[in-house]
């Protein structure tokens, strides 16, 4: 199944399941709301959302950011065995992690606005909508409380990123990381038979890369963050891009004002974002 957060011309937003081609409305104003109102048990998450009653049509609805409210956004790099080979690096006994906030967040159409002359780069990545309570989960019980999976991008502003050992600030610019269009549970779409995700920038692939070839699969990764920090209904986790990026490049390529990006995962959907690069 398919669910989104959806906006009416008016930009009132609903939490919605797709319907054939119809979308219908959910009890809540996003699907950050309906999850947060989930049972807790890892064996009911995608049901979770399943099990909510669908309500009336919602003409002319768009997709929006579809969980504007996660409590943590935790993001695993150096994921893909050849975006770890492109940077120099061994493959990790455990997964490298770095958090977001939801102010990092955006939706599946929205411009990328950043200032001018930053380095700017691309990471497509597959995200992980958390659907359950999970506090020391082992991989059995994380993999049940997976509620859906949706496309991300990990945007990355390289010069900031690399100015210290540390991440954190190149990772976490506001309204930087499209995440969407929609949610679609476990049984729909499965990372172990093969994801495909892709990037484009202005119709120019330059990232491919299956789930298959996941260092740390999804369940690996809750499992692991839940030891240290629980994870809740409507956490997302993103679990890393495939080789391909800007920075690793030979001459280096970043983003340009004006550039589209495009993020498509088979099975779910595709995010179109327009760059800005302002003042």
């Amino acid at each position: 199944m398919r669910f989104a957060t959806v906006a009416d011309a008016t930009g009132t937003t609903t939490a919605a399941v797709l319907d054939g081609d119809t979308w219908r409305a959910l009890p809540a104003t996003d699907l950050s709301a309906l999850l947060a109102t989930a049972p807790a048990a890892p064996a009911t998450a995608p049901a979770a959302l399943r099990a909510a009653p669908a309500g009336d049509v919602l003409a002319d609805a768009v997709p929006v950011l579809p969980l504007p409210a996660p409590r943590k956004v935790i993001c695993c790099g150096l994921n893909y065995a050849d975006h770890i080979r492109e940077t120099g690096r061994a493959l990790p006994a455990h997964p490298t992690l770095f958090p977001k906030y939801a102010d990092t967040l955006t939706g599946p159409g929205d411009d990328i606005v950043l200032p001018a002359g930053v380095q700017a780069d691309w990471e497509a990545e597959l995200a992980v909508v958390v659907g359950a309570t999970l506090r020391g989960a082992d991989r059995r019980t994380a993999l049940a409380g997976i509620a859906g999976y949706t496309v991300a991008n990990d945007i990355s502003v390289r010069d900031w990123q690399y100015r210290t050992l540390e991440w954190f600030q190149g990772k976490a610019w506001d309204a930087s990381t499209p995440v969407g269009p929609v949610v679609v549970t476990p049984d729909e779409a499965d990372p172990a038979a093969g994801l495909e995700v892709v990037c484009r920038v202005n119709g120019e692939e330059v990232q491919r890369d299956s789930t298959r070839t996941l260092v740390f699969d999804p369940a690996d990764l809750l499992a692991y963050i839940s030891a240290f920090t629980v994870l809740r209904p409507g956490d997302l986790v993103l679990t890393g891009t495939p080789g391909g990026v800007g920075v690793a490049r030979d001459p280096q390529r970043f983003l340009a004002d004006g550039d589209v990006v495009e993020t498509e995962i088979s099975g779910i959907g595709t995010l179109r974002n327009t760059v800005r690069l302002t003042g």
